[in-house]
């Protein structure tokens, strides 16, 4: 492979590099993807130094994404030969010291499958993964159905609904589906709400609790750190109760869950999958449904072919994770020198792979910036790719093709009626507020 010469590579400008790399900078989409789209054509695998971060390369282009995903051995999640050397979740300096003197100086703050490599993750995966299996699904589909139905009794009336499609509808959802799945009572559903945009907003005022110094450099790992103490106190209760008393829940799944040797796994391990599940389990979901409620309403035309044709709403939902791309980033590693896409890689070089920039990418997808609800093939790896591709994508679908089957028959017409507001984070998010006025029938 050829390799590029040093001195021919464009430099990033500050500000593209900063909009990337800082939570601040993904406020706005128009500018973010302004970034992405000149990185893209002009740096496309790029190494940035952004202040109070460690060097970065930008990883932009779905190849590159995919080649880096691919071989977790190369590019590491959690460290390697090194377990909890490394933060998939992009900190800055400060951050990552903060984390580094509650753990005794491991940055694996949590015993959940973002933080482990193979074999290990394999194994941890292995917990619960044949229950995310599609085929084990479908046994779930009419209860999830008539949680629709019910959500959508509950939280609109017949004729005009001037709401937050985000605030008021698309937040619920999917938080009930996947609380009533997992076996967590309706009573406590506010808290795990609650404490979700605690944990994914740690960057966003509006979410900063009171238990954290604001403005201060490690503030962000500072409410990660405290949010996840409140679900492992939360959770340990649930797991002494599953123990005791399984139910058909996959809660019970997973804290009953051995080793080899017959022992139950440690609880940080169930604790670990309850957090995942509580959060990125909805989370992503709910931000994905609000994203194409809003491009519905943009698209008169696409709204008008789907309601038409409710086959199209597959169709639909794929296109809507690669719209919205509610996971903005990981990070990687590399374990060794390396050669991608013509720069020569060193070991330890850190990456940031920027999967809503990847879903965009005009070599794969034919207009990348128009919304096509029949867009085919549609390549989004909105999920991820690899070992570590989400495993709840199939009940993320699931739930979206659902809501989507029972509300679109019942839209009159969708109407953005106010300014939209987006969460304040590079790491798992989408809309915060969008005011709609919504006609059913």
């Amino acid at each position: 492979m050829t390799i590029t010469d040093p001195s021919s590579i464009t430099r990033v400008p500050d500000e593209i590099a900063r909009r990337v790399v800082m939570p601040e900078g993904h406020r706005e989409d128009e500018p973010l993807f302004e970034a992405y789209h000149w990185l893209r054509e002009n740096a496309p695998l790029a190494q940035v130094h952004v202040e109070g971060y460690d060097p970065l390369w930008l990883v932009t282009k779905h190849a590159d994404i995919m080649e880096i995903e691919r071989q977790p051995d190369v590019f590491t999640s959690g460290g390697g030969a090194v377990p909890g050397s490394h933060n998939p979740i992009l900190q800055n300096q400060a951050g990552d010291a903060f984390t580094k003197s509650l753990t005794g100086g491991s940055l694996r703050i949590l015993e959940t499958l973002t933080y482990l490599d193979p074999p290990e993750h394999t194994i941890v995966k292995d917990i619960a993964n044949d229950w995310f299996r599609p085929a084990s699904l479908k046994k779930w589909e009419d209860r999830i159905r008539d949680l629709a139905r019910a959500a959508i009794a509950e939280r609109f009336s017949v004729g005009t609904n001037d709401l937050d499609i985000v605030q008021d509808f698309a937040l619920y959802y999917p938080l009930h589906v996947i609380m009533t799945l997992f076996g967590v009572p309706a009573a406590d559903e506010p808290r795990m709400l609650a404490l979700t945009q605690e944990f994914f907003g740690t960057q966003d005022p509006e979410t900063q609790r009171a238990d954290v110094a604001a403005l201060t450099p490690e503030a962000a790992a500072q409410q990660w750190s405290n949010t996840i103490q409140d679900f492992y106190a939360y959770f340990d209760t649930f797991v002494e109760e599953r123990r005791a008393h399984p139910r058909d829940d996959l809660a019970s799944i997973v804290a009953n869950a051995r080793r080899p040797d017959g022992e139950y796994y440690p609880k940080e391990v169930a604790y670990g999958w309850f957090i995942a599940i509580s959060t990125a389990g909805h989370d992503t979901t709910s931000s994905t449904l609000a994203g194409i409620l809003e491009a519905l309403a943009q698209h008169p035309d696409q709204f008008a072919r789907v309601k038409a044709d409710p086959g199209l709403i597959p169709d639909l939902v794929n296109e809507g994770l690669r719209w919205v791309s509610p996971v903005k980033h990981f990070a990687r590693r590399a374990t060794r020198d390396y050669v991608l896409r013509g720069q020569q890689i060193a070991e330890g070089d850190r990456f940031m792979l920027l999967y809503q920039s990847a879903n965009r990418d005009p070599d794969v997808f034919e207009a990348p910036d128009e919304f096509r609800i029949d867009r085919r093939p549609n390549r989004q790896i909105a999920f991820g790719y690899g070992p570590h591709m989400c495993i709840g994508q199939h009940l993320a679908k699931l739930e979206l093709r659902v809501m989507l089957e029972e509300l679109l028959p019942r839209l009159v017409s969708l109407e953005i009626i106010g300014r939209r507001v987006m969460v304040q984070t590079n790491f798992v998010g989408g809309l915060r507020r969008l005011p709609m006025r919504v006609e059913l029938a």
